[in-house]
């Protein structure tokens, strides 16, 4: 893979954060850059795949479970967020960044949204262009991806479902996957990326090696960043039985549930 085709990934997450940039400011919604954050990714990995002669059946089911895992989650964010305006946290770096907001969060938020998206795509640049047949590695990686889409739509799917009856209002959700991790749909998409990588890794051996950065820059971000650690920054504070949960249930890998699981009386 040349320069020019990463570059060419490049241009496409920027140019798509400027138009999202550019709807965020007529709906004064900045939160709009979650909705295609995923987009952002598997658009590069189709970039760099429309600019190789041949993509084989590595780049297939690489580029296959990417668009599987981004097109779920787009439209399940689209339709979480729908109609309930800014979310929280970006309303509180828009109060940070005032004035003149409108315009730096073309790069406060949307630039670095894309340049952080075209690199966790970096699996898919020596991916799809990785000539080896098949083998072990491969369905590991692919298995492990598999998995963590399916594990991240199950942990979206039942935490939907709760938050939908009225009576679970004020409550902290800690039945199905997340009676065993914190963050289901956080773990589940660290898979992804992981999985990815070693189909990367298995084609193309130590010349994609390097692209680890894309599962350890995401991982990163789901503990240390966006993720974890800013979700449950006050949330304790604002809902006090959110403490017990936290010392019962692990933060991001699932495990079994601490002080004999046992939930504490309403």
């Amino acid at each position: 893979m040349s320069a020019s085709t990463a570059f060419a990934g490049l241009a496409l997450t920027v140019a798509l954060a400027v138009l999202t940039w550019l709807a965020s400011l007529r709906h004064d919604d900045v939160s709009l850059v979650d909705r295609v954050w995923a987009l952002l990714i598997v658009g590069a990995g189709w970039v760099y795949a429309l600019l190789t002669p041949d993509v084989g059946a590595r780049g297939f089911w690489m580029l296959a479970l990417g668009s599987a895992w981004a097109l779920r989650l787009a439209l399940f964010i689209t339709w979480r967020n729908w109609g309930h305006g800014e979310e929280r946290r970006y309303q509180a770096i828009r109060e940070r960044n005032q004035p003149g907001y409108r315009f730096k969060s073309l790069y406060l938020v949307f630039l670095l949204q894309a340049v952080l998206a075209w690199v966790v795509s970096a699996p898919f640049l020596p991916g799809v262009a990785a000539a080896p047949p098949l083998n072990v590695l491969d369905c590991v990686g692919f298995a492990l991806a598999a998995f963590g889409i399916v594990f991240e739509a199950i942990g979206d799917a039942q935490m939907a479902r709760f938050k939908a009856d009225p009576a679970h209002k004020g409550q902290v959700m800690d039945r199905g996957l997340w009676r065993y991790t914190r963050h289901p749909n956080y773990f589940g998409e660290a898979c992804i990326w992981w999985g990815l990588w070693l189909a990367a890794l298995a084609g193309a051996g130590w010349a994609g090696a390097w692209s680890i950065v894309s599962p350890l820059l995401m991982t990163v971000l789901l503990l240390k960043v966006s993720g974890v650690k800013l979700l449950e920054k006050d949330i304790a504070e604002r809902r006090p039985a959110y403490r017990d949960y936290i010392a019962r249930i692990n933060a991001f890998v699932p495990g079994p549930v601490r002080g004999g699981g046992k939930r504490p009386a309403p």
